[in-house]
């Protein structure tokens, strides 16, 4: 009988049974949604939403405007001599070209400034959460984005959203040009 108790104390010592009472808590938030819907992500994509409609507009006048002289070009095409007629194309091209150049710098620049204020908005976002995990004894926050399933009671978007909206009103982001 002994030894059958000293074998039993044995195996549970040695045996890699971890026995855990604790729960760790984990919940999930919709980063997108916050974003998309706090005071100070609706104002950062108001910002960059103005600017993008500010290069449309430029592009759509440039257009118009290149237009204009291809009509006016084609038009002069048999009035013109070839040489005369060739060096204008050459040179309506080549405003084309830089043009094209610009709006490309304008577009970067847009993606640049919405990265930035999605950085920004992550970091301040990164504050709150580690203050709310801290607080309510979370061990781990998940993007929602990355979850197939999961218990609606684990989602605190809500909560977080609350948060934010009373701590963060506005996110400065420096005007482009």
């Amino acid at each position: 009988m002994l030894k059958k108790f000293q074998f039993i104390f044995f195996l549970i010592m040695f045996s890699n049974c971890n026995f855990s009472f604790a729960e760790e808590k984990i919940i999930f938030v919709d980063i997108d949604y916050i974003y998309a819907n706090t005071i100070a992500g609706k104002k950062i994509n108001k910002q960059i939403q103005d600017k993008a409609k500010n290069i449309n507009n430029e592009i759509n006048e440039y257009n118009k405007k290149i237009q204009t002289e291809k009509g006016k070009l084609i038009n002069q095409k048999n009035i013109l001599a070839k040489e005369e007629f060739n060096k204008i194309s050459q040179e309506l091209n080549n405003k084309i070209k830089e043009y094209n150049k610009i709006i490309s710098k304008k577009n970067n620049e847009l993606l640049t400034l919405r990265n930035k204020a999605k950085i920004k908005f992550s970091e301040k976002l990164k504050d709150i959460l580690q203050k709310y995990a801290e607080n309510n004894s979370v061990e781990l926050i998940i993007n929602k984005k990355n979850i197939l399933l999961g218990k609606n009671n684990l989602d605190a978007t809500k909560n977080i959203l609350e948060i934010i909206e009373k701590n963060i009103k506005e996110i400065k982001l420096k005007k482009m040009k």
